[in-house]
């Protein structure tokens, strides 16, 4: 019984190496938006706080 071609695992290994540093890079900026619209929203508190004392 033959088993077939082989399979292309440098090309899958490739492939999932570089979907995973996609994701992680989306993450990272997901978060850094997080914390710029953080540090906005804190300024902004700030701002109307001393604006009306």
């Amino acid at each position: 019984m033959a088993k077939g071609p082989e399979k292309n695992t440098k090309n899958k290994a490739l492939h999932t190496k570089l979907l995973n540093r996609k994701k992680a890079k989306l993450r990272e900026e997901k978060k850094d938006q997080a914390l710029r619209l953080k540090a906005l929203v804190a300024k902004m508190n700030e701002k109307k706080n001393s604006d009306g004392i």
